[in-house]
């Protein structure tokens, strides 16, 4: 009996082991496939924990060892090449050519494609010389016109520059009859004319806005925005793609972008894409998203 028992006892314990060891597999297995999504200094009230969660879960953007994202530190232009192969799938739109490769970028640096492929997509480009920089860390502003131009993102007609229909039509020298009305009957038309004109003036106007009207009327220091840029930020901010923390009226151009800043203009940029769902309309991260629309209203 006492045999018996030590053998019952001893399988037990073997069967225990072998559960625990498929677990850990499972759990290995389950941590490899599943990228993570939570970082230990990336809290709920954090105001960028959505974008960051949204892009980890598609391993768009990754942490570090220690478990931390480090989402205030700055990103180098390598780092900002590989976050947007990860982000799209651009078709190229010019070669490097053979045997050129630029002179601060050696043969096995880790970020090598990334960088061809951004500078073949048009997202980035290299500086006079042959050199990419590849540790300088990437300003707000060089962000935006690198997701806007390798994107080819146009701007809504009534951000640039337009003629309106009535504009486009080149009269033709034709006489017409006049058709005269009563003068009562004419001012029954009244109420229907001057709506009709306020609108086609309304529109006029909005077809007539340039990109520096939209800069202008939308950010404080507008005026630090560089001249090359103001088409680019005015076609972003009009698609929502640009995130200012802690103030939605504050650009900051020419400031380093940080882990969080780029995460959440990517994450901005794939929902004007229709590659991601937007955040959730009760999420305070909302209140960081330039709102173009609601700053044009009230400027009318």
């Amino acid at each position: 009996m006492t045999r018996l028992t030590k053998f019952m006892s001893a399988g037990a314990s073997l069967l225990t082991l072998n559960l625990i060891v498929l677990a850990v597999g499972a759990l290995e297995t389950s941590a490899q496939s599943s990228p993570t999504t939570s970082f230990s200094d990336v809290q709920p009230n954090y105001w960028a924990q959505p974008f960051i969660q949204g892009l980890a879960a598609r391993n768009i953007v990754t942490g570090y060892p220690d478990g931390t994202f480090r989402p205030e530190q700055p990103v180098d232009r390598d780092e900002f090449a590989a976050i947007i192969r990860k982000a799209f799938n651009q078709p190229p739109i010019r070669q490097i050519q053979s045997g050129a490769v630029y002179k601060d970028i050696p043969a096995n640096y880790w970020a090598t494609r990334p960088i061809e492929e951004a500078y073949q997509q048009g997202f980035m480009a290299g500086y006079p010389g042959g050199y990419f920089r590849p540790n300088q860390p990437v300003s707000k502003i060089e962000a935006i016109v690198a997701l806007s131009k390798g994107l080819n993102l146009t701007p809504n007609i009534s951000a640039v520059p337009f003629p309106t229909v009535a504009q486009r039509v080149v009269p033709q020298k034709t006489v017409k009859r006049r058709i005269f009305m009563p003068l009562g009957f004419t001012a029954l038309l009244q109420p229907l004319i001057i709506p009709k004109a306020q609108a086609a003036s309304t529109t006029a106007q909005q077809a007539a806005r340039p990109a520096s009207f939209i800069i202008t009327n939308t950010y404080a220091d507008a005026n630090k925005i560089p001249q090359y840029a103001v088409g680019d930020v005015a076609t972003a901010t009009q698609k929502n793609i640009v995130v200012n923390y802690p103030n939605p009226k504050v650009l900051n151009p020419s400031k380093p972008a940080t882990r969080g800043e780029i995460t959440a203009l990517v994450y901005q940029t794939l929902v004007s894409q229709g590659e991601i769902e937007p955040l959730a309309v009760n999420s305070p991260a909302n209140k960081y998203i330039v709102p173009i629309y609601r700053n044009n209203q009230n400027s009318q």
